[in-house]
C-alpha cells in the first residue's frame, strides 16, 4: 500500500527535537479528539512511535533517501479481511523525528499529529483514493 510523503521539509535547520513525553502527550490529544466511531478502530491496531521510518520503509513505499514519511499504516485494512485469514497485527506508525523537524510551531505539530492519525487510520478503514481523504478533511 502506497503512501505518499506528507508535506516538505521546508525547516532552514533542524530544529531541537520535543522530548518524547511531550511528543506523546500530544498523540494522546491527538487520539482523545478523533470522534467516537473511528476511535473505536483505534482499538484495533497498535499505534506506535518511531524516531523515522526505516531504509526499507522509504524504499517500500516509493520514496527517495532524502524523502520522508510522517505515518504509516501497516496491516490489513477492514474491506480486505477474509474470515478465513489469520490476524496479522496492524498498526500505525508516527515517525516523531520528520514531524518535529517540519512542524516546529506546537500548535502545526498537534494538528499535524492528529491529520497523519487520522490519514492512517482512514486507510486501516479501507479508504485509499486521496480524493476522498481530501473530501473527508484528513488530507
Amino acid at each position: 500500500m502506497t503512501k505518499r510523503r506528507r508535506g516538505s521539509r521546508t525547516a532552514a535547520h533542524r530544529p531541537r527535537p520535543v522530548r518524547h513525553e511531550r511528543f506523546e502527550r500530544l498523540v494522546d490529544r491527538a487520539v482523545a479528539g478523533i470522534p467516537a466511531p473511528f476511535r473505536a478502530a483505534l482499538d484495533e491496531i497498535a499505534l506506535v512511535i518511531a524516531d523515522e521510518p526505516t531504509p526499507e520503509q522509504l524504499r517500500e513505499n516509493g520514496l527517495e533517501p532524502d524523502e520522508t514519511l510522517y505515518g504509516l499504516y501497516e496491516g490489513v485494512p477492514l474491506a480486505e479481511w477474509g474470515a478465513d485469514w489469520v490476524a496479522i497485527p496492524n498498526r500505525i506508525l508516527l515517525f516523531r523525528l520528520p514531524l518535529e523537524e517540519d512542524f516546529p510551531d506546537p500548535e502545526d505539530l498537534a494538528d499535524e499529529v492528529r491529520i497523519t492519525i487520522l490519514h492512517e487510520l482512514a486507510h486501516h478503514l479501507g479508504i485509499e483514493n486521496e480524493d476522498r481523504l481530501a473530501e473527508l478533511g484528513i488530507d
